[in-house]
């Protein structure tokens, strides 16, 4: 699947009105996080029978999305990794919790299956850099003591191009192993130690699929709809956990928006038994003060609706929809920021 120019694909839908009369249907822009890009689309597809109302969705990157709805090329950005207030105040921008999902390291060895391999954050950082080289290394065998891992050279793939899945997953190396904190760090692009990049989730997985003894990160949906076989992660309650909307959903459960400024908050390494250690938020990004009111309302109109109606196709691809509470917070957000010139709400509250 090719990255850029990926587009949720709406052919130019026309809504026939009562009495006979026939309008272009509205067309939402935005761009950005490829995290998020499958759930999009399947919210687009819905958005579209219900409304008539068409979305336009580049998944280039967070980085990407964020230079574009800067410069206000697009309706909206969307981003994995959430901006500083400071950042956000300095771009004229605010931003929302959209959507929550889990990054997970998917490998290809042969003899291995989906599931039977466990890592730990410690070792998973050591293999992105370069301590570990071969899949029979000491650090892994001694949590697969069940596996019969083979003599084979590891081929590290990442992310080559700007990436919230990066951010999130440095995030998460950052907190568990301070080589990497203190020789890599996190943001969306790195100066990664070693390996293969490739561009998106899509590269990624492709990457990951193509070549034996391989391990790379992709959002889930992306795991499960190229069959790329998933590790087992221990969490920071020691617990192997396997990733699914559940263990998303655990890990999101200590999540406190209400008192996060702006919205910044970081679902990585959260407690409890049964918590995904790579979970991750995705934002929006709009112009608090937009250049064009009426087409970032129509992209609010399709955020509401999706807050409303897209919990079960969130579920079909084991994403975790934002909890009614949180939608609620969001809603009064776009109330109090989100206005034309002359201060009136860009959001309206009557219309679903």
């Amino acid at each position: 699947m090719k990255q850029v120019g990926l587009a949720i694909a709406m052919v130019g839908s026309v809504l026939c009105l009562a009495g006979g009369n026939a309008e272009a249907a509205a067309t939402i822009s935005g761009a950005g996080a490829t995290f998020p890009y499958p759930i999009y689309a399947k919210w687009a597809s819905a958005y579209q029978q219900a409304t008539g109302a068409e979305l336009n969705y580049q998944s280039i990157g967070s980085g990407g999305g964020i230079k574009q709805i800067t410069a206000g090329t697009v309706d909206f950005g969307a981003s994995d990794m959430p901006l500083e207030p400071a950042d956000l105040d300095a771009a004229g921008l605010t931003q929302f919790p959209m959507i929550m999902g889990g990054v997970v390291p998917v490998v290809n060895i042969k003899g291995v299956q989906g599931g039977q391999m466990k890592l730990s954050g410690l070792v998973l950082a050591d293999i992105y850099l370069g301590k570990v080289k071969k899949w029979n290394d000491p650090e892994i065998a001694h949590l697969n003591t069940n596996l019969k891992l083979p003599d084979t050279a590891i081929t590290v793939v990442h992310r080559s191009d700007g990436s919230g899945t990066t951010f999130i997953f440095t995030n998460y190396l950052a907190q568990v192993n301070p080589d990497w904190q203190s020789k890599v760090g996190v943001n969306t692009a790195v100066k990664w130690p070693t390996g293969l990049g490739g561009k998106g989730n899509e590269g990624v997985a492709s990457y990951s699929k193509q070549a034996n003894g391989s391990i790379g990160y992709v959002e889930y949906a992306y795991a499960l709809q190229n069959k790329l076989p998933y590790v087992l992660m221990q969490n920071s309650a020691g617990s192997y956990v396997t990733p699914s909307a559940e263990t998303f959903q655990a890990a999101a459960a200590n999540a406190v928006w209400a008192q996060a400024k702006n919205f910044h908050l970081i679902l990585t390494n959260q407690p409890g038994a049964n918590s995904w250690p790579i979970t991750g938020a995705s934002f929006i990004l709009v112009h608090k003060k937009p250049t064009d009111p009426a087409r970032v309302a129509e992209a609010l109109k399709f955020f509401d609706w999706a807050y409303h109606n897209g919990g079960p196709a969130a579920a079909e691809l084991d994403y975790v929809a934002m909890p009614d509470n949180v939608a609620d917070l969001v809603r009064k957000s776009w109330r109090d920021n989100i206005t034309t010139s002359a201060g009136a709400p860009v959001y309206d509250a009557g219309s679903k």
